[in-house]
Parts: C-alpha cells; sequence; structure tokens
C-alpha cells in the first residue's frame, strides 16, 4: 500500500493504494466517480478520459501512484454551482450525446484541447479526439459541439477581456 496525495475536482485528497492499481479503479471503486467509464481497459476507446495537470489521459493507462502530487479532474468536476461546464453545455445543444456512455470522455478529451489551445480548426478538433470512439453515431455533431464551445469560450473571454478595461 502506498500513500498519494492529490487534488480531485479541486479538493485535496489523501488515500491508500495498492500496487497496480489504476486510476480509473481509485476513481470509481474509491471515489464513486462513475462518470469516467472503463470500456477497453487498453486506452483503445477514450471512455476513461480524464484531466491529468490539464491534459486528457486515458485513466485505464493511468496508475495510481502517478496521481500523487498531481491535479485531476473528472466529468463530475466540470459542472460548477449546478451550472453545466460550456463544453457539457454545447454536447447537448449541438445533439452530441447518443447513448452517453462515450461522452464523459469526449467531453474531457474537448476539455483538454481547449484549455491548450481556445481557437482550434476543424483539423486539430479531429486529432484531439480521434482518440475517443463512439460506436452510436458519426463524428460529425461532437465535432459542431467543440467547436461551438471553442467560439463561446472566445466570446466569454473577449467579454471579461473588455469588461476588466471598463
Amino acid at each position: 500500500m502506498k500513500s498519494i496525495t492529490f487534488l480531485l475536482n479541486d479538493v485535496s485528497q489523501t488515500v491508500e493504494v495498492l500496487e497496480g492499481m489504476r486510476a480509473v479503479d481509485v476513481l470509481r471503486d474509491i471515489f464513486g466517480l462513475t462518470g469516467t467509464k472503463e470500456a477497453c481497459g487498453q486506452g483503445e476507446c477514450g471512455a476513461c478520459t480524464i484531466l491529468f495537470n490539464d491534459a486528457p489521459v486515458h485513466a485505464c493507462l493511468l496508475l495510481a501512484y502517478q496521481m500523487d502530487g498531481a491535479s485531476i479532474v473528472t466529468i463530475e468536476g466540470l459542472e460548477k454551482n449546478g451550472e453545466l461546464d460550456i463544453i457539457q453545455q454545447c454536447f447537448l445543444e449541438a445533439g452530441a450525446i447518443q447513448c452517453g456512455f462515450c461522452t464523459p470522455g469526449m467531453i474531457m478529451a474537448a476539455k483538454g484541447l481547449l484549455i491548450k489551445n481556445k481557437t482550434p480548426d476543424e483539423e486539430e478538433i479531429k486529432t484531439a479526439m480521434s482518440g475517443n470512439l463512439c460506436r452510436c453515431t458519426g463524428y460529425k455533431k461532437i465535432q459542431e459541439a467543440v467547436m461551438m464551445a471553442s467560439q463561446r469560450i472566445r466570446q466569454r473571454s473577449e467579454y471579461n477581456a473588455a469588461d476588466s478595461v471598463n
């Protein structure tokens, strides 16, 4: 057993983990954060995507001890004060959700992209989302949702910048 301490959705957590335990196991089994889905267990599908220090990673490939000292954000950590994150709202509005199984991982991959690049073009979106598989639908509405979120984030940033000047 090893004790690790990390930020989980902006809250400091300390937990004992077994050698070989994965981040997906800690998040689901210890913290009950079931939005992080486990499907393939091999990093192929992206259903378990989380943010690790603001970068999207597959939680099934991340060993629990690697979370020590890190900031981890799951789909549950995006909603603030009862309001959905811009990306979550755009996925709903664009109809980018089918069965919902892949949606948390898709949203987390999009969040990681938009943290790094607020103005991605279509190819950058496709590349960023390529590690996430959806078995229910095509990817067009998902790409539209990410583009919509990008536009709203830029508009909000422009509004906030203009507001701080006045």
